[in-house]
């Protein structure tokens, strides 16, 4: 890849083949990113690529195949990763953290049957490496309720965080994860009920959590929202638009925190007629006071003797 990325069109890697990382979160971990996300070809579900500088992405493995290996855990599952006549499943918007008590990194991401779109549930997946090796542990509904679009989010203090739509995208659930992140502890929260949101995105500013979310469209952009609050588990605010109509015809995958200032909104843009041609945005995010603003830069710049990154219009 070039120094210079244009928002919105199909990156590639340090080999030229497209990245398929769509719906996807980046893990910073001794000196890389990792990039996890969709990759729906042949029998793939979940990629992995890695770079040190956020331009050049070099391709690692399909972490998470038809042919991965399972193995059951202490939650009963559904291990299969295909159905029984042979077709694929679905596993979207896969979101991997690093346990520092287990050691592991432990993959969460959305599961349906590849069907009918009403399975709705929430997938586990772990290994001791953060590009391959990684093992299946099976689909289930956390406390019984449905889990569609999904995000994680790992506080200061290493508490782990799942947010998933629930009752047909109507509300967004927020649960806390037991200590090894291999299962909900408690459901938090219960969220703007009946406001039908997806896509969500949190992080961390100056003591208080910012979640973004868009609305239930399908494929078509449309306004994005944020909410704010003073605690994971405490009360969030009401929603407030972010940036414009279509927030610049993306929707969000994850939010990267580069410093306790510096933030970028990574974002797909969905090609509906040829899902493998989606492209990716990255903008920065600006404050103005307590509020999150988008700009939309169509450029943006890798300066290679220094490794700062410019945004253009």
């Amino acid at each position: 890849m070039p120094n210079r990325l244009v928002n919105g069109e199909v990156w590639t890697d340090e080999q030229g083949e497209p990245i398929h990382a769509h719906g996807g979160h980046m893990l910073w971990y001794k000196g890389f990113y990792y990039w996890y996300g969709e990759d729906r070809r042949a029998e793939n579900y979940v990629s992995c690529y890695r770079s040190a500088d956020l331009f050049h992405w070099e391709f690692r493995s399909h972490i998470l195949t038809v042919n991965t290996q399972t193995e059951p855990i202490r939650v009963r599952t559904d291990l299969r990763l295909s159905n029984e006549d042979g077709s694929k499943i679905n596993l979207e918007r896969p979101k991997v953290l690093y346990n520092e008590l287990t050691r592991k990194f432990v993959l969460w991401a959305h599961y349906e049957n590849g069907k009918d779109y009403r399975a709705a549930a929430c997938a586990i997946a772990t290994s001791d490496r953060p590009d391959e090796g990684f093992v299946y542990h099976g689909s289930f509904n956390p406390y019984g309720y449905m889990s569609r679009d999904c995000t994680l989010f790992q506080d200061d203090n290493g508490s782990a965080y799942f947010i998933s739509a629930a009752r047909d995208n109507a509300d967004l659930h927020v649960y806390r994860l037991a200590d090894d992140y291999l299962n909900v502890d408690r459901l938090i929260r219960k969220l703007w009920q009946g406001e039908y949101r997806e896509a969500p995105a949190v992080f961390k500013r100056n003591g208080r959590y910012y979640m973004l979310s868009s609305f239930c469209t399908g494929w078509a952009p449309n306004q994005g929202k944020y909410a704010v609050a003073d605690s994971m588990e405490g009360d969030w605010s009401l929603l407030h638009d972010f940036g414009d109509e279509t927030t610049y015809d993306t929707q969000p995958a994850f939010v990267l925190k580069l410093s306790e200032n510096e933030f970028l909104y990574v974002s797909d843009r969905w090609n509906a007629q040829e899902y493998d041609r989606s492209g990716y945005v990255i903008l920065p995010i600006h404050f103005e006071a307590e509020k999150p603003v988008l700009r939309p830069f169509e450029h943006i710049q890798l300066e290679a003797t220094t490794g700062v990154i410019h945004f253009q219009l």
